[in-house]
């Protein structure tokens, strides 16, 4: 019996792919639990507007990402801190702070999570990654200076 996977199954499909299970396996485990669909002509049409939508929304959301990347690359983000001997920080400079000066001075709000770097330690310039979109990462001037 071809079926249509709701969800991702372990050892079985990924969400949206259409497979060929038994027809018990299918009746008794898939269907009850709303994990597939039998493969009609009707649940099939449904399956590639939806796929052509999220195509669409995934390019929607990366054009986007590109018009943040364009706007971040041209950005210098100035951090104040304490500083002790030989420009050596009290502390770090963590993506927290980046990601709150950006938000404040820029008003770009950007998860803190999506920043990849290791914490500043000391007075300097540094680029910073950030993680827009799986194929779109901006990077960010950083200069760190002592108050």
């Amino acid at each position: 019996m071809k079926v249509i996977l709701l969800e991702d199954v372990k050892n079985v499909g990924k969400k949206g792919t259409i497979i060929n299970a038994k027809d018990g396996y299918a009746r008794n485990f898939l269907f009850p639990k709303n994990l597939a669909i039998e493969a009609t002509a009707v649940n099939l049409k449904n399956l590639e507007t939806a796929q052509k939508q999220k195509e669409e929304k995934e390019k929607e959301v990366y054009v986007e990402a590109k018009k943040l990347e364009e706007e971040l690359m041209k950005l210098t983000v100035v951090i104040k801190t304490k500083t002790g001997e030989n420009g050596k920080l009290f502390g770090a400079v963590t993506t927290k702070e980046i990601a709150e000066n950006i938000e404040k001075e820029h008003g770009f709000a950007i998860d803190k999570k999506k920043y990849e770097m290791d914490p500043i330690k000391s007075v300097g310039e540094y680029f910073v990654k950030i993680r827009l979109h799986p194929q779109v990462n901006a990077q960010v001037k950083v200069i760190v200076t002592e108050k």
